[in-house]
């Protein structure tokens, strides 16, 4: 079964809760408490995210980070490389690092790649506003105030 990490699914709830205050200087202790993902797991995913610039880092003492791109701009297959790294569904993908014991003389090697670009492809077509659903920006007029 092809599935993606815990932590992914959790990168989209947390930049779920981020999209819904577009904007506003948030806090991993903030965005823990409105999406109910552990403080210490927001923190790593929001560096991972910054790290791919899906989020912006704010320094200072009210710091914290920001998504300045709207929802509906922002891949899941964005989320799914910056989380867990270039998607691969094999180590016999072409450009793959990943090896294999049986890479040098394996009739398969690089016939995966049709399938990977379609899963890839499949993933770049669903934004994280698509997976939100339906009003999914809207700011909540009590948040709309909290700006940690």
């Amino acid at each position: 079964m092809l599935r993606l990490s815990r932590l992914t699914d959790y990168a989209v709830v947390t930049l779920s809760a981020m999209a819904r205050q577009q904007g506003c200087v948030l806090s991993s202790a903030a965005l823990a408490e409105q999406s109910g993902v552990p403080e210490p797991t927001v923190a790593k995913i929001l560096k991972l995210l910054a790290k791919d610039g899906l989020v912006a880092s704010v320094r200072g003492a009210a710091g914290g980070y920001r998504l300045d791109t709207p929802a509906t701009a922002i891949s899941i297959g964005a989320v799914v490389t910056a989380v867990e790294g270039p998607i691969s569904l094999t180590a016999c993908v072409e450009g793959s690092t990943q090896e294999c014991g049986m890479s040098s003389g394996c009739a398969l090697r690089g016939k995966w790649d049709p399938v990977n670009d379609a899963i890839r492809g499949a993933l770049e077509q669903v934004s994280v506003a698509d997976v939100m659903g339906r009003g999914c920006c809207a700011v909540r007029p009590a948040m709309a105030e909290e700006r940690v």
